[in-house]
C-alpha cells in the first residue's frame, strides 16, 4: 500500500532533520520527502493520504525495557493489550526481557513468543534470552541457540546475580560472540527494601535501598568488563552516585551504555505519599537530587535512552499494603509526552527528547539499528509516529489500553497535564493506530 504523510513537520534526531515535507511510503520503505514546491515521485500514487497538519512526523519510538506479561501473567497482561497500548503511544519496536512463566531460556519458548507477537502485526518484539537457566544463577544458558531463535542480547531481569564467577563466565562467553548483555546493577542482599533508604523511608517504616546496592554492582560489572571485553547495557539507573559511574566508564571506553525509566526521570521519593502502591517501583525512587543528576545526564549523553518500564501489575496485587504490593506500574502510552515533558522543563529540547526514545535506544540495539529502526530516511523502513506536540491530555488510567492501569502519573495523583498526543503509528509502511 502507498501512503502518503501531508502537511507534517518531519524530524529525525538520527540525521539532525527537522523540515516541513510530506513522505510518501511505498511497500513498507521511505519513498521520498517532498518539500513545498516539489514533485511527487514518479509513478507514486498514494492509496491512503494522512494529513498531518499541525503534528509532527518523527520515527517510530524504540522502547528497549517493556513487560508484555504473557506467557505466564495473562492476568496483569496479554499481547493483545499491551501491544495496543505500544502503538497507541508511538512505540514501534521494544525488548521485553526474560523474566515470563516459564523463563524465557529455551528456544521453543523464544520462538512461541515471537510467533504470537508477530500474529498481533503491531509493534516488533525483540525478546531478551535468560542469561542463566530460570534466572537462577547458576547454569548459562545456551546463548548461541536462544541467538537462532531471535533473542538480542541476554538478561537475568529483576534477579541480580549472587555469584560473581557466573557473572564473569556469562560475559567472556558473550564477549567471544558478540552479544550483549543487559543488567540492572543491584546487589542481591543490599537491594531487599522497598523505598530509597533517607529520612523519608525511616519516618514511614519502610525498608531502606541504599545508593550503595546499585554502585556496589556497577563497579563490579565495570571490573569485570575491562577483564571480558563484554559489551553491556546497563537497565534503569537509579542515582546520582550511579550516573558519575557510567560517565566515568564511559570516559573510560569501556563498551556499554545505559537507560532510564520514565519514573526515575520524574518522581523522587515523595511522590510516594501516604503509602501510595502506585508510587510501589522497581527500582525504587530516590531523592531529588538523584533525579535531577538523572536528568542532566539523561540531556548530555551519559545516559542514552529513556525508557517506559512498563509492568502492568493487576488490581489484587496493588490493593496491598506498600511494602506488600506488588512493584511495577504501566507506562508504554506515556513514554513519547514524558519524553516531551523532561525536553521542555530541561531545557534539552525538543530533537533530544526525541532523540531518547528513537535513535538513540536503537543504537543500544544492534539489531534494531541493522535494520534502520529509530530513524526516517529515504529507503528505510516506514516505522514512523504522527503526534500532535501542543495537545495536551491527562492521564486517565480507565482510558489506558494496557491492560495494567496503575500509574504514578494517573492526575488523581500527579496532577499533570502531558503534552503531546499519539494521531497515528505506522509499522511497515502499515498505519497499526489511529485516534
Amino acid at each position: 500500500m502507498n501512503i502518503l504523510i501531508r502537511n507534517g513537520r518531519v524530524i529525525d534526531p538520527a540525521s539532525q532533520t527537522d523540515r516541513a515535507a510530506d513522505v510518501a511510503i511505498a511497500q513498507g520503505r521511505i519513498l521520498a520527502f517532498v518539500g513545498a514546491g516539489e514533485a511527487l515521485p514518479a509513478g507514486f500514487r498514494a492509496d491512503e493520504t494522512l494529513d498531518a497538519s499541525g503534528c509532527i512526523v518523527a520515527p517510530g519510538l524504540v522502547d528497549v525495557q517493556m513487560r508484555l506479561r504473557e506467557p505466564g501473567h495473562e492476568h496483569a497482561g496479554m499481547l493483545d493489550s499491551e501491544l495496543a497500548a505500544a502503538v497507541a503511544g508511538g512505540v514501534t519496536s521494544l525488548v521485553c526481557p526474560p523474566d515470563t512463566d516459564p523463563v524465557l531460556d529455551e528456544p521453543g519458548l523464544v520462538d512461541m513468543l515471537t510467533h504470537r507477537a508477530s500474529q498481533w502485526q503491531r509493534s516488533r518484539v525483540f525478546p531478551l534470552g535468560a542469561l542463566t537457566r530460570g534466572l537462577q544463577g547458576e547454569v548459562l544458558t545456551e546463548m548461541a541457540e536462544l541467538t537462532e531463535a531471535g533473542c538480542v542480547g541476554f538478561s537475568q531481569a529483576e534477579v541480580p546475580m549472587a555469584d560473581t564467577q557466573v557473572l564473569q563466565r556469562a560475559l567472556q562467553y558473550a564477549a567471544t560472540y558478540g552479544y550483549t548483555v543487559w543488567l540492572r546493577p543491584q546487589d542481591r542482599y543490599l537491594g531487599k527494601g522497598v523505598a530509597a533508604s533517607g529520612p523519608l523511608a525511616t519516618r514511614m517504616g519502610l525498608s531502606g535501598v541504599p545508593v550503595a546496592a546499585e554502585t556496589i554492582a556497577l563497579h563490579t560489572i565495570f571490573a569485570l568488563m575491562r577483564s571480558t571485553r563484554a559489551r553491556v547495557h546497563l537497565c534503569r539507573i537509579s542515582s546520582a552516585e550511579g550516573v558519575a559511574l557510567v560517565r566515568a566508564a564511559k570516559a573510560e571506553g569501556l563498551a556499554v551504555t545505559a537507560d532510564v525509566s520514565i519514573n526515575s526521570l520524574h518522581l523522587s521519593d515523595h511522590d510516594i505519599g501516604y503509602f501510595d502502591s502506585r508510587a510501589r517501583l522497581t527500582p525504587v525512587l530516590r531523592q531529588q537530587r538523584d533525579r535531577d543528576a538523572l536528568q542532566a545526564a539523561l540531556a548530555d549523553g551519559t545516559l542514552d535512552a529513556l525508557v517506559s518500564d512498563h509492568t502492568p501489575v493487576d488490581n489484587d496485587a496493588k490493593a496491598l499494603p506498600f511494602a506488600q504490593a506488588e512493584p511495577g506500574a504501566t507506562g508504554v502510552e506515556l513514554l513519547l509526552s514524558l519524553a516531551l515533558k523532561w525536553g521542555q522543563t530541561s531545557g534539552a529540547g525538543l530533537m533530544r527528547a526525541l532523540e531518547v526514545v528513537t535513535a538513540q535506544p536503537a543504537r543500544c540495539l544492534p539489531q534494531a539499528e541493522a535494520l534502520g529502526l529509530g530513524q526516517l530516511r529515504v529507503g528505510g523502513v516506514a516505522d514512523v509516529v504522527v503526534f500532535a506536540p501542543d495537545q495536551t491530555w491527562q492521564v486517565q488510567p480507565e482510558a489506558l489500553r494496557s491492560q495494567g492501569k496503575h500509574t504514578p502519573f494517573a492526575f488523581d495523583v500527579s496532577g499533570m497535564a502531558l503534552p503531546g498526543r499519539v494521531r497515528a503509528t505506522l509499522v511497515d509502511g502499515r498505519r497499526v493506530f489511529q485516534a
